[in-house]
C-alpha cells in the first residue's frame, strides 16, 4: 500500500515532534504492510509554512534515518497546500511542491468550515496549468457535508478528492463515515489516505479503511483506491468513474 497524505516528517508542523515520532509512525505503518509514504505538512494554513526545498532536505534526512533503523519504507516529498488566492501564481516560484515533485497531482486543503469563493476557479486555473488539485479530507468540510453539489461539481471539472481512513473506519463519528460512505458510492472520491500525526489519536490507519472500504463496496473497488495511489505518485493518469450528485436529504442531520 501507498499511502498519500502524512506528517511524518519531525518539527515541522503538527505531526511528529521529533524524529523518535517520525520512527515510530514509520513501524506502525510499515507494520500495516504500507510501503511508501508521501511526507505531505502543512503549508499556508496560518500556522505553518513548509516550503519545497525544506520539505525535500528533511525527506531525504528522514530516508538515511529508516535506512540506519532497518525500517523498510520510503518517505516521498509532498505538500499539503491550504488553497490561497496567489496559489496558481506562484507555482512558477521555489515553494511550492507536487505530489513526489512529479509536477502532476498537488494536494490541496480547504477550510474546515467553507469553502472560498474563488475555489472553483482556482482549481481550474490549477488544471490549466497541467497540475491536478486533489482535495484532501472534503468529507470533514462542513459546507460540503450541507451542499454536496459544491464537491460535485469541483470533481465534475476535474478535481479528485482523497478521504481520510479514519473517517472511512468511522473513528470520527458515524456521521462522517456515512457521508464517506456517499462520496465513495457516488463516484466523488478517488483515494483513501491515513492523514496520519501520531501513533495513537491520528494514527496510520489505512489497512482497516481499505479492509472497510472492501467490506462496503467490494474488492474492485478497494483496488481502484489502492492502484490510483501507486499511481498519482509516479504522475500517472488514475482511474476515476463519472461523479454522481448527492440527494441532500441522505445527509440531513449530520450537523
Amino acid at each position: 500500500m501507498i499511502d498519500i497524505h502524512s506528517h511524518i516528517l519531525p518539527g515541522i508542523d503538527d505531526g511528529a515532534k521529533n524524529i523518535d515520532d517520525s520512527l515510530a509512525m514509520a513501524r506502525q505503518a510499515f507494520n500495516q504492510g504500507i510501503t511508501k509514504v508521501v511526507a505531505s505538512p502543512h503549508n499556508k494554513n496560518g500556522t505553518f509554512d513548509n516550503t519545497k526545498p525544506s520539505i525535500i532536505q528533511d525527506v531525504a534526512i528522514l530516508n538515511k534515518e529508516l535506512q540506519r533503523e532497518g525500517i523498510d519504507l520510503e518517505i516521498l516529498p509532498g505538500q499539503e497546500n491550504r488553497i490561497y488566492g496567489e496559489l496558481v501564481e506562484e507555482l512558477e516560484g521555489s515553494d511550492l511542491l507536487t505530489v513526489n515533485d512529479k509536477g502532476v497531482y498537488m494536494l490541496i486543503e480547504f477550510p474546515s468550515s467553507h469553502l472560498p469563493r474563488y475555489a472553483n476557479k482556482l482549481l481550474f486555473d490549477l488544471q490549466v496549468k497541467g497540475i491536478v488539485p486533489i482535495i484532501v479530507h472534503p468529507e470533514r468540510n462542513r459546507e460540503i457535508i450541507e451542499n454536496p453539489e459544491r464537491l460535485y461539481n469541483l470533481v465534475k471539472e476535474g478535481a479528485l478528492t482523497q478521504l481520510t481512513g479514519t473517517s472511512v473506519t468511522g473513528k470520527m463519528g458515524k456521521k462522517i463515515q456515512k457521508f464517506s460512505f456517499d462520496l465513495i458510492q457516488h463516484n466523488l472520491s478517488h483515494f483513501v489516505a491515513s492523514d496520519a500525526h501520531n501513533i495513537d489519536s491520528r494514527p496510520f490507519d489505512l489497512l482497516e479503511a481499505f479492509e472497510t472500504v472492501e467490506k462496503e463496496f467490494g474488492i474492485s473497488t478497494r483496488y481502484m483506491l489502492q492502484e490510483n495511489a501507486e499511481d498519482m505518485v509516479v504522475g500517472r493518469m488514475v482511474a476515476k468513474e463519472v461523479p454522481q450528485q448527492i440527494r441532500k436529504k441522505k445527509i440531513l442531520g449530520l450537523f
